[in-house]
């Protein structure tokens, strides 16, 4: 018996048991589909929180307070949590005129705000910043402007806003001049920033509200800033803006006061520890294959079994060992690929759906890399069953009952 007419025997058998094929494949359905499905997840968060990072402009520098160290694999120990913030305008000041290889220093205070207007209200992500965050974070302002540096100095109640804010409270209306109501106080909407969509996590970056960072610490009480963020002239500058950013702090801050991590660093760590998340959430959906195959190995070993007459009356007409062996293995082959290939179906389809609620992206790898498991599985537990059929002894299995 040639390789085909094996292949022939063996879906003639299994299409014999649709119920107990199906049920079987289940598992390598269910597993490849997870395998495909998680890392779309663990890939489409690491290129959202990249595209985020790149978003913060070009040349950018971030200075946080605290001290984190980052480690040589990725990842960091120390930061925010649990310290005192030292970073204050001062600070901010102290850079513009300390440091020669920086463009733009800009202060950031970020926090939640109740936001009204008439009888509507909803909460927004509050930004207090200086007027040159559009230029350095490569935002531009749809309609009206961007609060200027007289608003700053002279504490006024202005605030520009962003479109999920604007069309929620206006709808068409034009916005600029009306006046909306931040943390129980009364702001003049000067601006409409231009569409963002959304953000890392799915998180609507057009939900906020941009006021002058001074207005943002009283609002806030606080006189601290968040974040400073600093632009370097150049992309050639970027080593040199840090150090001077970094001897100018030094001067009234101690070393565990404050922490500059580069654009390219931050990402580079953060690529780091999503990769690896997406390596363990690959293996961890893996773990499904790992048992869809022992599922199968049971299923054809009861075949063994109940096939048992079968297989001796087949070696009694002269069917040698290879034509048994390789009968069973294409059984269990046949088997992991057809559920290997609905599995990838499945997980396509669901990443799809998916990625409506969440950042999703299928990577070819992980589809092969699923496919070839799925085929591995398959002759890995169909083995065994299959060399136990290919044993029997034909005047022992005619006997058998």
């Amino acid at each position: 018996m040639n390789i085909l007419e094996s292949f022939r025997v063996a879906i003639d058998s299994l299409l014999a048991n649709k119920m107990r094929s199906i049920l079987t494949m289940l598992g390598m359905i269910i597993g490849v589909s997870a395998v495909i499905l998680l890392v779309s997840i663990g890939s489409g968060v690491q290129a959202d929180i990249s595209g985020q990072i790149m978003g913060l402009g070009s040349n950018i520098t971030m200075v946080m307070p605290g001290k984190i160290e980052m480690q040589p694999g990725g990842g960091h120990s120390g930061g925010p949590m649990g310290m005192t913030n030292k970073l204050e305008l001062e600070h901010v000041e102290d850079i513009k005129n300390g440091a020669q290889h920086v463009k733009y220093v800009l202060p950031t205070i970020s926090g939640v705000a109740s936001v009204k207007y008439g009888n509507l209200s909803r909460t927004a992500d509050l930004m207090g910043t200086t007027p040159e965050y559009p230029i350095a974070r490569n935002s531009s302002v749809e309609k009206g402007r961007f609060f200027a540096e007289t608003d700053v100095e002279g504490l006024k109640r202005v605030c520009t806003i962003g479109q999920t804010v604007a069309e929620d409270f206006f709808g068409f209306r034009d916005p600029i001049g009306e006046k909306i109501t931040i943390s129980g106080r009364k702001f003049t909407v000067i601006g409409v920033m231009s569409k963002k969509g959304a953000g890392g996590m799915g998180i609507d970056m057009d939900n906020q509200v941009f006021i002058p960072v001074t207005v943002a610490q009283r609002i806030l009480g606080t006189k601290n800033v968040s974040l400073i963020l600093v632009q370097a002239e150049r992309q050639e500058d970027m080593d040199l803006a840090i150090k001077e950013t970094e001897r100018v702090l030094s001067k009234k801050l101690e070393e565990n006061d404050f922490t500059i991590l580069a654009q390219d660093e931050l990402l580079a760590t953060f690529q780091s520890m999503m990769g690896t998340l997406t390596l363990m959430l690959g293996g961890i959906a893996g773990i499904s294959l790992l048992v869809g195959g022992i599922g199968i190995m049971n299923i054809m070993l009861v075949s063994v079994t109940e096939r048992t007459r079968e297989i001796g009356i087949r070696k009694a007409v002269g069917a040698r060992t290879f034509d048994i062996l390789s009968q069973f293995v294409i059984e269990a082959i046949t088997l992991s690929v057809v559920g290997g290939v609905l599995g990838i179906i499945f997980g396509a389809v669901g990443s799809v759906v998916l990625g409506q609620f969440l950042p999703s992206s299928i990577t070819f790898w992980s589809i092969v890399l699923a496919f070839l498991f799925s085929f591995a599985v398959g002759i890995f537990f169909g083995v065994y069953p299959a060399f136990k059929a290919s044993k029997l002894d034909p005047i022992e299995a005619l006997r058998y009952e």
